[in-house]
């Protein structure tokens, strides 16, 4: 497999369960103890050693462009008031060697149809999908655990989760055969399944490396569930051209697009890294 040099940041969405938080701010903005949402699934795509991020917005995104750009006004005052600690963390929210890049999903037609807008920019290679709602902690970045599957295997990788069977409706469900350690290749995959049709409890989260013949696969996936182009669909599709894997990630994930995953992250990532929290 080619070097994953390229991230896709799916950050169109309207973040409705955080209304009316949301109204004015991104929700891909709010901030986990000191740093935006969308800073930490960055973060972990360069420590996967991600050199381009590509982020696919909609309307009222602006403020994601503008945290990741430079601010001199800002940077020469902390500069001047010699407030150095403050510098660095914003001198370092983007490496000097990375790009960002943004396109735009003009009309929200799912997850698929947001990964699809990245393909003139993607190109032929394979590359990292990272949905900013799964803040995922962990000693080795959750991307680069995938990063390392996808090489040793050949194939494009998708993070797993052993859930509840009860949950199976919120999830794109996977059932294939272990291939060793915590991987498996996939031999099917199913869009939110209710518990009974549920082919496993093996959960699909948001983490994928995908090859680009996954593009050709969504222009020729219709609308799915909630009338969306569901990257689950494309993936289904991809599994009869080329080999698709899943592994379990070592590390704890926290479901960011609720409001009880939200505080939950807050509340322990302040406790592990700032002592927030006795």
């Amino acid at each position: 497999m080619k070097p994953i040099r390229k991230a896709v940041f799916p950050v169109a969405g309207l973040g409705t369960r955080f209304l009316p938080a949301t109204k004015a701010m991104p929700k891909e903005m709010l901030p986990i103890v000191d740093k935006p949402l969308v800073q930490y699934a960055v973060e972990e795509a360069v420590a996967a050693g991600i050199t381009e991020l590509i982020f696919v917005t909609g309307r009222n995104k602006r403020s994601i462009e503008d945290h990741f750009d430079r601010l001199p006004e800002l940077e020469a005052e902390l500069q001047a008031k010699n407030k150095q600690a403050l510098l660095e963390a914003v001198n370092s929210i983007i490496p000097s060697t990375v790009t960002c890049i943004y396109t735009r999903q003009a009309v929200p037609m799912g997850l698929g149809h947001a990964v699809l807008c990245a393909a003139p920019i993607v190109g032929n290679e394979p590359f990292a999908v990272l949905l900013a709602d799964d803040l995922i902690d962990s000693d080795v970045p959750a991307t680069r655990q995938l990063v390392e599957a996808a090489h040793r295997h050949d194939g494009s990788v998708l993070a797993l989760q052993n859930i509840e069977r009860e949950h199976s409706s919120r999830y794109g469900i996977v059932a294939g055969k272990v291939t060793g350690g915590s991987c498996m290749q996939i031999e099917a995959i199913v869009e939110k399944p209710a518990p009974a049709d549920a082919p496993s409890t093996q959960a699909v989260v948001g983490r994928y490396v995908l090859e680009p013949e996954i593009f050709d696969c969504l222009r020729a996936t219709p609308r799915g569930v909630a009338g969306e182009i569901q990257l689950t669909d494309g993936i289904a599709r991809l599994l009869h051209q080329r080999k698709v894997y899943g592994c379990e990630y070592a590390g704890t994930r926290y479901d960011c697009g609720s409001k009880e995953g939200f505080f939950r992250a807050t509340v322990e990532l302040g406790r592990k890294y700032h002592g927030l929290i006795a």
